[in-house]
Order: C-alpha cells, then structure tokens, then sequence
C-alpha cells in the first residue's frame, strides 16, 4: 500500500480518541460498513495499542496510528497490526524509521518551511495541521501555489459542515476528522454520521 492508496481509499479518515466507551471491534466494523475503510488511532489514551491490535482484525478495515512522535511509538504500533503512522510534524528522525519501515507515513505539516523539509527527504503527501488554527482553506490554497505537486489530509476543526468545501480543493486528496465518533454517541448514530462522510468525494 503506498500513501496515495491510503488518501484515496475514502475521503474522511475518521481520528479515533477511543476512552473504552466503545468496544474497538464493534466500532471498526461500524465504520467500515458505513464505508470509511482508513481508521486513525491516536496514541492519547492508555487504550490505543491494543485497540489498534483489535481493530487490524476486522475486515475491510485499515487501521493506524495517530500521535505518533518518535522512532519507539512507531516500532509498537508496527508491532500490533498498524499499516500507517501519522504524525503531527515532521522531523527528520522519525521520517527516516518511517521510511525504514513497512508502514505508510503522513507527517504534519503547518508552513512552507516545513514543506520544503518534507520534499529535501522525498515526501509529498502531508498531514495539514491544526488545519483551521492554522489558517484553513486560505492557508491550504496559499501552500499549495507554490508546491503543485504537493496533496494534503487537512485534520484539526473539520466538521461535517465545512468538510465538502475542503474537499472541493484540488490540493486536497481526502481529511482528518473526528465529527464521526464523539463521545455520547451510540454505534447507531456513528454508523449514520460515518455514511455521511463516506458519501462526500474529493475533488
């Protein structure tokens, strides 16, 4: 799997803070029937690893890891069935165990500088983030002029509302969410949210 199979398999990349209030393998398979296949798991809660070793089960499902800061959170969530790594910057240590690995690597991005960090070691698909603090669409449209050869998953304060209009840009090849899975919500309203965002298409 290359990182364009990952940004194409569905729109919305669901970003999963999971607390224990739903059990992993009910709600992967929730949201892969719904059809949001790519499962983001944050490394932010003491649950995460053996959530991401759950959910890896489930068919249909491609799950990985979220939050992931250094080369040792990249070797455990390798170790329990992830197939993907986001961070949420870009240093040059963890993209190069990434690289190293047989796991496909979104790295964060917020500037030109950071970019260009990116592309000096052979990336061109970014994590945008935090998208909305740092600028949105706006700042999205102003990257992307000068590096048209450059996609983004803009993550950080999307919502169901304003997700078709990220979208809609070019640059955009699918985004980061967590409008699908909030807390209080039963697998019933996360299965008709989630069919939602995997109606929604990119541009």
């Amino acid at each position: 799997m290359t990182i364009d199979d990952l940004m194409q398999a569905a729109p919305v990349i669901p970003v999963l803070v999971l607390d224990g209030e739903h059990d992993p393998v009910a709600l992967a398979e929730t949201l892969v029937e719904a059809g949001l296949r790519v499962l983001e798991v944050t490394l932010r809660t003491p649950q995460a690893l053996d959530a991401i070793r759950a959910m890896a089960r489930v068919p249909g499902a491609i799950v990985g890891a979220g939050t992931v800061l250094n080369e040792r959170q990249l070797r455990e969530v390798e170790a329990v069935g992830a197939r993907f790594v986001v961070a949420p910057g870009l240093t040059e240590s963890l993209t190069r165990a990434a690289m190293a690995s047989e796991l496909v690597y979104l790295p964060g991005i917020a500037t030109a500088g950071d970019i260009m960090r990116g592309l000096d070691l052979g990336l061109t698909r970014f994590k945008f983030f935090p998208a909305e603090a740092s600028g949105g669409l706006p700042a999205i449209r102003a990257l992307a002029a000068p590096f048209g050869q450059v996609r983004f998953c803009p993550t950080g304060g999307i919502t169901e509302a304003s997700a078709p209009d990220y979208l809609a840009e070019p640059a955009i090849a699918c985004i980061g969410g967590s409008w699908m899975v909030k807390k209080g919500m039963s697998l019933a309203a996360v299965g008709e949210t989630a069919k939602r965002a995997a109606a929604l298409s990119a541009s």
